[in-house]
């Protein structure tokens, strides 16, 4: 006879879900039939604040106007509304976004490595390639890597950063100074006219 304890019993895997509190990002918003409480602080179609009302009267108002009911603040108790004409409040916000980004400026960052034995010919490729970043008006960081034993050496490398500087003054300034990283010596040249 088999007992009806728990032991016994088959396992049963159950189908648990789980619902996570959604975040609402700045680029979602819930509209109209969306939302979903039965209250809801509003603010009317001029900007006046009407007060706390039913979802079926916010509806009603914003209806009346000829306009859409946005939520606005979803954490709030209760929730934030407003009347306003949705399709033109993205396309304003579209535009704003679109004029930041005009406006932010992105500096490229280029790279010429040396080491401190690298011939005069050579250096010279690199520092005709960084003259040309530069006067495309990108920065270029100028690291000469050590091996070995030229670490006991670091015023080679300094030497020849300061005189790749003074061949580009005429198109740069220096950003940063020369200092040791490790087993780098860095130097950060940006175009002239930029900080």
């Amino acid at each position: 006879m088999v007992s009806s304890s728990p032991q016994n019993q088959p396992k049963r895997w159950l189908s648990v879900f789980i619902f996570k509190e959604q975040h609402i990002s700045a680029s979602e918003f819930r509209v109209n039939g969306e939302i979903r409480t039965s209250e809801v602080r509003l603010i009317g179609p001029e900007g006046e604040n009407i007060g706390v009302v039913t979802l079926k009267e916010a509806m009603d108002i914003a209806t009346g106007a000829g306009l859409d009911l946005v939520e606005v603040s979803p954490a709030a108790k209760p929730p934030v509304c407003r009347v306003m004409d949705f399709g033109k409040f993205l396309y304003q916000r579209s535009k704003k976004e679109k004029e930041a980004r005009k406006q932010q400026t992105k500096v490229e960052t280029k790279e010429i490595r040396l080491r401190p034995k690298t011939n005069e010919h050579h250096r010279g490729f690199k520092v005709k390639d960084a003259k040309r970043w530069l006067e495309e008006g990108m920065k270029v960081k100028v690291t000469v890597r050590f091996r070995g034993r030229e670490m006991d050496y670091p015023e080679i490398a300094l030497q020849d950063l300061r005189e790749i500087a003074e061949e580009l003054s005429d198109v740069s300034t220096i950003e940063q100074t020369p200092k040791l990283e490790g087993r780098r010596m860095m130097l950060v040249l940006a175009p002239v006219g930029k900080k």
